[in-house]
């Protein structure tokens, strides 16, 4: 060790002679004393510790000279780091060009040294770019070293890689993708409430009309607490899915997500906070399906009700104004904007269903009134239907089916404000959680609402009466599609919005128009000009209230992923 008068040229000499003993031989680039004379471009400083070298002979020699380290292709656990960082700039330029998934440690699967930040690769593998850097020592401060005494990399700061690269991503690309991911589960949805609606309404409108069974209640009780099974099929189809996952496990596991889901939809955020964490959600989830129920079965209610009083084109058109009225209370309730796009198309929805109602009843040749069903398991309309002068109380059934109508669109809300996840929601997440909840209107329905039957049977209202086999057959397709159409537009709901959901709905009116035209006699019913008419100005309303709700849902989105980048931005900051 040279004491503090040595010359600048013997302390170069032994720096020279103590790195050619820490470094493999295969570094050892320096093997005579002539390496001291020549000249480089940028000087090096060797921090060592006091204790082994006075503060004399911490100056840096002016001949001495930059050593590089070549990457020999092998991991070396002892390297002597002689580089220092890159300045601010370009280190944060290689932060953002490093892939999240690149392990941090050499040896770890993936893990590539080249596309690492210069401040986290081995000291073997970082290039020699030969840049003269004045003023700036190229050995950083001694921190942990494989061997005693020896200079080595700094501890880099790992929270620099995450506000970097979480600055990186693209708000609106991010926003882009959620919002796709979310309508192509929407869209698979939808197309299955749509085949079960149809065929729901076509075995309905047999059920009463051909064969005779006109139990209201009664199948409103069956079809409403078939939704039992909802979660019982989607518990099935996740563990056919996970069959290699012991059960113990898989049941935890579903039963922790439904909790958490449900935490989240009671105090509607996605961060829960630790006394959010410890609250039991199911008070909240009992005393809300019980309200959502009663709203439902009201609704539905109205609907068996109406039936008989009014004529199944008033029953068609007051019942499928429920989209307007869903419209009406998301302004209030969900805090929507009013847009007039979104009012636009709901009327000309509307305006669609009025023209396949009423658009051939000023004709004594036209075709019977088109069939349609309800949400709720019931048919109206088609050949077997009395005719429109039979009915007995043409007004008294307008206002009751006009109040089943505006709270259909209330149950619609209430459901999405108090049972649906809050948005940001994984499309997974909230299907699972819908099904459930629709599992526990079911559920409550066949426990509690069927005591209204022996009450009706002795009053006689409505006698109870077992159907024979055929009837039988016919009313379990019906009640299964029933189960299948509402778990699909619950789900349908969670995704998108009540308005969309229920024009959506609408598009039933027309497929099963179409359906009529290629069933047998006594379902064949042909196909008017009206009804085409009507059909087309329904799904261009559709179209447009999806481009909107789309749009909608994408603003609202890259706003949230704007702010969250706002907020870890003051983070990082503080």
């Amino acid at each position: 060790m040279p004491n503090s008068t040595s010359t600048p040229g013997a302390a170069a000499s032994s720096r020279q002679s103590r790195l050619d003993t820490l470094l493999p031989p295969e570094q050892r680039l320096y093997h005579d004393s002539s390496a001291s004379s020549e000249t480089f471009s940028s000087p090096v400083h060797l921090s060592q510790p006091s204790s082994r070298q006075p503060s004399a002979s911490r100056t840096p020699s002016p001949l001495a000279q930059q050593i590089p380290f070549h990457d020999s292709g092998e991991e070396q656990e002892e390297a002597v780091s002689i580089i220092r960082d890159k300045l601010a700039d370009d280190a944060d330029d290689e932060w953002n060009a490093w892939d999240e998934e690149t392990p941090l440690h050499p040896g770890e699967p993936g893990h590539d040294s080249n596309s690492m930040p210069s401040d986290m690769r081995p000291p073997y593998s970082r290039p020699n770019d030969g840049k003269s850097q004045s003023g700036q020592p190229l050995l950083g401060t001694p921190t942990h070293s494989g061997y005693e005494g020896g200079p080595t990399l700094p501890t880099p700061r790992l929270s620099t890689r995450k506000s970097t690269t979480f600055r990186e991503r693209d708000p609106e690309q991010q926003a882009k993708n959620a919002t796709k991911t979310r309508y192509t589960y929407a869209a698979g949805f939808l197309l299955l409430s749509l085949v079960s609606f149809a065929i729901q309404t076509e075995t309905a409108v047999y059920i009463q009309h051909d064969l005779g069974w006109k139990k209201a209640y009664c199948m409103l009780w069956l079809t409403h607490g078939s939704w039992s099974l909802l979660w019982p099929t989607q518990l099935l189809i996740l563990r056919l899915q996970s069959l290699s996952t012991p059960w113990p496990g898989f049941w935890r596991r579903h039963l922790s997500l439904l909790r958490q889901t449900a935490q989240m939809v009671q105090h509607q955020t996605l961060h829960l906070t630790p006394p959010q964490a410890k609250t039991s959600p199911v008070p909240y989830v009992l005393k809300w399906t019980a309200l959502v129920t009663c709203a439902l079965t009201v609704a539905g209610g109205s609907w068996y009700v109406a039936v008989d009083l009014t004529t199944a084109s008033d029953l068609t058109a007051i019942y499928n104004c429920s989209a307007f009225f869903a419209y009406a209370f998301s302004v209030p309730l969900l805090h929507e904007r009013l847009r007039w796009s979104k009012v636009v198309a709901v009327g000309i929805a509307i305006a669609g269903v009025l023209v396949v109602a009423y658009g051939d009843s000023g004709n004594d040749e036209a075709p019977s009134p088109p069939k349609h069903g309800n949400k709720s398991g019931g048919g109206a309309g088609g050949p077997s239907a009395p005719p429109d002068s039979e009915a007995p109380s043409r007004a008294l059934g307008n206002i009751v089916i006009g109040i089943g109508s505006v709270l259909y669109g209330f149950y619609e809300v209430l459901y999405k404000k108090v049972a649906c996840p809050p948005d940001g929601t994984s499309p997974a997440r909230g299907m699972i959680f819908a099904n459930t909840f629709g599992s526990c209107i079911g559920t409550f329905t066949f426990l509690v609402l069927w005591i209204p039957l022996p009450l009706l049977h002795v009053l006689g209202v409505e006698k109870f009466e077992l159907p024979d086999a055929h009837t039988a057959f016919v009313l379990f397709i019906s009640v299964i599609m029933n189960a299948t159409f509402s778990g699909s537009f619950l789900v349908l709901i969670s995704l998108t919005s009540p308005v969309l959901s229920s024009v959506a709905a609408l598009l039933t009116i027309f497929i099963v128009a179409l359906i009529d035209v290629m069933l047998p006699p006594p379902l064949y019913s042909p196909l008017s000009a009206w009804a085409i008419a009507g059909g087309l100005l329904i799904i261009l309303a559709f179209l447009m209230l999806s481009y909107a709700t789309y749009r909608e849902m994408d603003e609202d989105r890259r706003k949230k992923v704007a702010e969250e980048i706002v907020e870890e931005s003051d983070l990082d900051d503080v």
